[in-house]
């Protein structure tokens, strides 16, 4: 799959189907269930008949999709991607048929610059196993693994040399395909563009984490063009877009015996916590109100946000990959929201006044009601529990 430029931008969304309760991703069963890439693969074939469907051309795999596969202790599961050949085959074809951009995104306890070398060698290997997967689909070069730079360990310039070490021991498969992106607290775009220019990774711009993390003041367009420009000729670069949270965050916090034993006794500390209602003097938990954290993605795309950001980079050729919480939904969403407010915007991705019909049809079966989802992104680093430091 190489770049078409009258091709019409792709969106796309992470791992979970949100528009069809019960879709599944991979094959979620604990190891004493015998899980198998060849299960995960077969409910892969059902989301892209969902894809085909619904008119989303770009997805991202689960990291997860071959269960166990990298995991020390269970030497069952090692071969399973081998094993998957022809299932792997089949469904790289299917997804070339219904012309579906594919990626992963290992999670974020798979780290290049650990000073732990066992941790960076089960990385590679985690690493290795997704690359082979993605060959063994017969994916061109635009299907790619996306990381991050990783833990600071206390000394920054030494962790972004690190990452070179590891990136070179990485197998020529996997740096074929591995793509570096800034993130939202620890490397920045700067970060990223010094370790792209020592060793040629191909970068991914993420909009939100560039608002979040930009300490250099650099320009967004001319950060953005540079990122680009790390791509190859013929293979039309990514990049990622989300909207922050803005509401209120609902946290649980318990409610001490000591401190239930004063309330009850009208002893009570005055507290200046927002909380969604009066606390009972007897009860054990209370859900306190915070403000938002702008590393967390929101839900749905801000539609004035976005378009702003596309007019910004007019004349520039990328497909977007929406981090939305709210997954393809978001984008069912998202589309009529550019035909209504940006239509200049919406044709460049193929949306045209003639599908408003269709696609307002789409937005109010929405009405009957989605859940977003509530666990963390991969891409969401100031909410992710992380390994040893290891991001700290």
């Amino acid at each position: 799959m190489t770049t078409d430029p009258n091709r019409p931008l792709r969106l796309g969304f992470p791992v979970k189907v949100m528009g069809v309760p019960g879709l599944k991703s991979s094959d979620t069963r604990r190891w004493q269930k015998d899980p198998h890439l060849k299960c995960s693969l077969e409910h892969l074939d059902l989301v892209l008949d969902y894809l085909k469907k619904v008119e989303i051309d770009m997805y991202r795999l689960s990291s997860d999709i071959a269960p166990y596969a990298t995991h020390p202790d269970m030497p069952q599961f090692h071969r399973q991607v081998e094993e998957s050949d022809a299932e792997l085959v089949a469904f790289g074809k299917k997804a070339r048929e219904l012309d579906i951009r594919l990626s992963f995104h290992p999670s974020q306890y798979v780290l290049l610059n650990s000073p732990n070398p066992e941790l960076t060698r089960k990385s590679i290997w985690d690493l290795s196993s997704q690359a082979e997967m993605l060959d063994r689909m017969g994916c061109g070069p635009e299907a790619v693994l996306v990381t991050h730079v990783g833990g600071v360990y206390d000394d920054r310039e030494a962790a972004r040399a690190r990452w070179l070490d590891g990136y070179a021991q990485c197998p020529e498969h996997v740096q074929r395909r591995l793509v570096l992106e800034n993130d939202d607290i620890r490397f920045s775009a700067a970060d990223v563009l010094w370790i792209t220019e020592r060793c040629g990774v191909r970068c991914v711009f993420d909009y939100q984490h560039f608002w979040c993390l930009n300490p250099e003041r650099l320009d967004m367009r001319d950060t953005f063009e540079k990122f680009l420009a790390t791509w190859p000729d013929g293979v039309r670069p990514k990049m990622h877009f989300s909207s922050p949270r803005t509401e209120l965050r609902e946290v649980k916090r318990k409610i001490t015996p000591k401190q239930r034993e004063a309330a009850m006794a009208g002893k009570a500390a005055k507290s200046k916590e927002l909380t969604r209602a009066p606390v009972k003097a007897t009860a054990r938990v209370k859900t306190v109100l915070l403000p938002p954290i702008w590393t967390g993605h929101s839900d749905f795309t801000n539609p004035f946000e976005f378009a702003t950001f596309m007019r910004t980079m007019e004349g520039l050729e990328f497909d977007v990959m929406m981090e939305g919480k709210a997954k393809d939904v978001s984008i069912i969403k998202l589309r009529p929201d550019l035909l209504r407010y940006a239509p200049d915007v919406a044709a460049r991705f193929g949306i045209h006044p003639d599908d408003a019909e269709e696609m307002a049809a789409a937005e109010k079966a929405l009405e009957d009601g989605v859940g977003a989802e509530q666990e963390p992104d991969v891409d969401e680093g100031g909410l992710v529990a992380a390994p040893e430091e290891e991001m700290a």
